[in-house]
Formats: structure tokens, C-alpha cells, sequence
């Protein structure tokens, strides 16, 4: 199995060196990268990068503010230099009616615009898109029903939420291509995979299932990013290895 990383997971390193983020990530063995900033490093540099460690980027986490007109002719360069399909945007204030018609205004705009390079718009979640809102629905809900754009689940924030991250993702269906696989507790501290309370097993089975992309994501820094993202995928090869003995 191929696995990808969030590199938020390395931030101890990437704020200082987005090349040693990336060469970390591809010594510990992940194929991909999905990016949480450029940290003012060109296209052309960051391309480089991916091609000496031998990685490709997955997605980026990417502001909704970059996805106004005047910018999207940029974003569009910059991400087709990277080789970036999927911009996805990390979460954003959507607490009131008027910043979420706002919000919907502006995706339903790029969308289209992005779609004739190539590139597609998703939305990562956290708890609160899962929770009844004022005006008696939930945030989650209303981009569903306003927009087209793709989401990028994040598992454990939706089973910090009290939803089913299975469930979930069978009821999105196709409008997901990519999750954030990551393990906590509720209450919404993360953990390193197969440390904690979230379904990590049963949703990397659904996601191998139907051919949906995982991509790592661990924030404890415990005791530093590259331990915690080495002992990540040690968990996920040893449900590899367990499946190789049982076929």
C-alpha cells in the first residue's frame, strides 16, 4: 500500500526546511505529500524537491482567500507546477450565514476555473462543520448542498464530531478522493495511528476498498514530528503485513 503525508505533521521541521520535510516523509516511506504552506519557496524549487526524494504532491491545504479572481491565474501556475490536482482548503469561518454564502460564492466561482487545468477544490473539515448551527443545520451539510467541491474527510475529527467515519464516507461517495487518516481521542487530542480511540483500521480497509487516497496525519510532535510519522506508518505496514499472512 502507498500511504501519503500531511507535512502540518512535520511542522518542527518544515518551518525551518520544506526539503527536509520532504526528504523525512520519503526516507520514512511515504509516496506522497500533501502540503500545508510553501513557506516562500518558489514552484520550480519545491518541484525539484519532489523529484530528488522520489514523491509526488497528493494535495495542498490552501487558503480559500487565494481562490478569488485576481489570484486564481497564479494558484493555477504555481499548483500545475508542483503537479498538484487537488486544492483543498484546511477549514475557514463559516460560523455565520452571510461568511458561508460567501464562502459558496467564491468556490462555485473557481471551481469551474480550475477544472480547465486540471485541478479540483475540496474542503478538509475539523468537528465543528458536523455540529447543529443555529440556523438548525450544519455547516457540513450546506456546502454539501451548495457546492460541488470535493471533501477531503478527516476521520478522526468526524468521529470527534460523534459521526461515523465509514458511514461518512459511504454517504459522500465519490465526493471524496482523498481522507486524512489520523487516530486521537475525543475530546480531540491527536495521537500517533493505532495509539488511541479512532477507527483507523476499519476506515484504511473502506479507503483500500474503494480506492480512496490516505494521507497521514498526526500532530503530536511526540516527541518529535519525524518519530511520531515514523511510528505512523510502522503501524500501517504491520496491517499490511498482517493481511499479506492471512492471504
Amino acid at each position: 500500500m502507498e500511504y501519503g503525508l500531511q507535512l502540518y505533521s512535520l511542522r518542527d521541521v518544515t518551518k525551518n526546511s520544506l526539503e527536509d520535510g520532504i526528504r523525512i516523509a520519503a526516507e520514512a516511506g511515504y509516496k506522497f505529500v500533501e502540503y500545508a504552506g510553501f513557506f516562500g519557496n518558489p514552484a520550480e524549487k519545491v518541484a525539484e524537491w519532489q523529484e530528488k526524494y522520489g514523491v509526488s504532491c497528493s494535495g495542498t491545504h490552501s487558503p480559500l482567500d487565494d481562490l478569488v479572481p485576481e489570484k486564481l491565474e497564479e494558484v493555477i501556475r504555481y499548483h500545475s507546477i508542483i503537479g498538484n490536482r487537488n486544492y483543498i482548503m484546511p477549514g475557514a469561518d463559516l460560523s455565520t450565514p452571510e461568511k458561508l454564502q460567501r464562502f459558496c460564492r467564491i468556490v462555485c466561482a473557481a471551481q469551474p476555473v480550475l477544472a480547465e487545468a486540471g485541478i479540483s477544490v475540496g474542503y478538509h473539515n475539523h468537528s465543528h462543520e458536523f455540529k447543529l448551527m443555529p440556523w438548525g443545520s450544519t455547516i457540513h451539510s450546506e456546502i454539501e448542498l451548495r457546492t460541488k467541491i470535493d471533501f477531503e474527510l478527516d476521520t478522526f475529527w468526524a468521529f470527534n464530531a460523534g459521526a461515523d467515519p465509514v458511514m461518512t464516507l459511504e454517504r459522500l461517495g465519490g465526493r471524496v478522493k482523498i481522507i486524512h487518516l489520523k487516530d486521537g481521542f475525543t475530546g480531540g487530542k491527536g495521537t500517533a495511528l493505532g495509539e488511541l480511540e479512532a477507527p483507523v483500521a476499519a476506515v484504511r480497509r473502506y479507503c483500500i476498498d474503494h480506492g480512496i487516497k490516505m494521507v497521514v496525519e498526526s500532530e503530536g510532535l511526540d516527541p518529535t514530528g519525524p518519530l511520531e510519522v515514523g511510528r505512523c506508518i510502522d503501524y500501517l505496514r504491520r496491517l499490511d503485513a498482517s493481511e499479506e499472512v492471512r492471504n
